[in-house]
């Protein structure tokens, strides 16, 4: 995923692809979402899990909840996310 602004183009990770999401959704700061830091001890609730991955689901992005939900930390998130589009036809 790339983002570009004016001249230059910034290359945006996975896990700042889901930080931003948990944010948005959430209101936790981006800096303070740690990769292994569990989303749920932090209020992210099944609620916004289930949200998040219906929104996704939306776009294409074939996430499953299960796995989402059975390890809610932004990097298992994003082992997920790319192997799910690494699978992708």
């Amino acid at each position: 995923m790339s983002r570009t602004t004016g001249t230059s183009t910034t290359e945006t990770t996975t896990a700042d692809f889901l930080r931003e999401a948990v944010t948005e959704l959430s209101g936790i700061p981006g800096d303070e979402l740690a990769g292994d830091a569990n989303l749920v001890q932090l209020g992210v609730g099944s609620l916004e899990v289930m949200r998040l991955a219906t929104r996704w689901r939306r776009r294409g992005l074939a996430v499953e909840f299960a796995v989402l939900a059975a390890e809610p930390t932004i990097d298992a998130w994003a082992a997920h996310v790319d192997d799910v589009r690494g699978a992708a036809p």
